[in-house]
């Protein structure tokens, strides 16, 4: 077996001083484990992508991501596409990938995982030709990607803190959204779209989502006043949108939505503009390979 590993010496709170440690790390698990392959770490935005593609066209059967969401989704964008399968590490600040699927583990472990275990098929969603593994959004979450993103410190504090300060100033959007069943025209703070249950960090937006159901959950959140968020956004991130009066969920396989302005959207936590005036979301199911603990077998 052939493997690849690429690593994000940016992603959460460790920063590039410990990048060579997990360069050694991840080494050492590929010796131990027999596996023939190479370690790389990303530079930039993209690279995660370009250096799984290396890997894959040098007969890689598995490619490892150590990072966030957004590095998983470059190479798994890649080994979708291979029909190879995917390896996680968790070294974001939120893994909300991770966390879907039960592989929030300690380095060591999740090596062991991604290089041994047993492969689970999931299914992924698209959003304007991009592709999705756990969560895409529009309006105030993809707003607060684009703000997350740009932030010198990470973790839940920082997240809260800047949640709030952005809400205050936020407004609302009036969408058009269509489905087989229902077409829904409101104004909105967010549109989530969720393969898997959770954003990470323990905000869990669709407590009743599973990646490998054929489905991706819609969830619109009303405008309302900021009272009422304040008062609602705590049940709404702890799972709890059953106890927040207006906001719809629905299980969806192909989802169409127009804005009544220009729409800005984000896929496990990067952010885009749409190319044209409006969004076509659809699941694709059974369509990736993800490496998860194995199974005890009589």
């Amino acid at each position: 077996m052939q493997a690849g590993i690429i690593i994000n010496p940016a992603a959460g709170r460790s920063g590039a001083r410990r990048a060579e440690a997990h360069r050694r790390r991840a080494e050492a698990a590929l010796a131990r484990y027999g596996v023939a392959g190479q370690v790389r770490l990303t530079e930039r935005r993209g690279s995660a992508r370009t250096l799984a593609r290396s890997m894959l066209d040098a007969g890689a059967g598995t490619v490892v991501a150590w990072g966030g969401d957004g590095t998983i989704n470059e190479v798994a964008s890649e080994v979708r596409a291979a029909g190879a399968s995917l390896g996680v590490v968790p070294g974001g600040s939120g893994n909300g990938f991770a966390q879907g699927l039960g592989l929030v583990r300690p380095p060591e472990e999740a090596l062991r995982i991604a290089l041994t275990g047993d492969e689970r098929v999931i299914d992924t969603g698209t959003i304007d030709e991009r592709l999705f593994v756990n969560v895409a959004g529009i309006g105030f979450d993809a707003h607060l990607a684009g703000v997350f993103n740009d932030l010198t410190t990470r973790g839940p504090v920082a997240y809260f803190r800047a949640g709030l300060r952005e809400l205050l100033s936020y407004r609302a959007v009036r969408y058009t959204v269509r489905t087989a069943d229902a077409t829904i025209e409101a104004a909105a703070y967010l549109l989530a779209i969720a393969n898997g249950p959770t954003y990470g960090a323990g905000m869990m937006i669709a407590p009743g989502a599973r990646a490998d159901d054929g489905l991706l959950d819609l969830i619109v959140v009303p405008e309302r006043s900021l009272p009422w968020l304040l008062w609602h956004l705590p049940y709404l991130f702890a799972g709890r949108a059953d106890r927040v009066p207006g906001v719809r969920h629905l299980p969806e396989s192909s989802i169409e939505i127009e804005g009544d302005g220009p729409l800005v959207f984000h896929v496990d936590g990067e952010v885009y503009a749409a190319r044209g005036g409006g969004l076509r979301v659809s699941v694709n199911r059974s369509s990736l390979r993800v490496r998860v603990p194995a199974q005890r077998r009589a």
